[in-house]
């Protein structure tokens, strides 16, 4: 999947596959997390976000979007 670098203190890049609803997320740290049947809008939103870091935090953890790390 091809991600867009973003600008965080926590996320170095997001990417979305919209043939299977899949938002990614590259982590400083290492990891790599895909975050399952998030819809499109949520993508938008990290890479239109003051804060890529609070906005995962409020618009895709706190929601419950299934994930797993890769």
């Amino acid at each position: 999947m091809l991600r867009t670098p973003v600008t965080s203190s926590n996320c170095v890049s997001v990417g979305y596959d919209a043939t299977t609803w899949t938002l990614e997320v590259e982590f400083r740290h290492g990891g790599i997390y895909p975050y399952f049947d998030a819809p499109a809008s949520e993508c938008e939103a990290l890479l239109s976000a003051s804060s890529v870091g609070g906005c995962l935090d409020a618009r895709i953890k706190k929601v419950g979007y299934r994930y797993r790390k890769l």
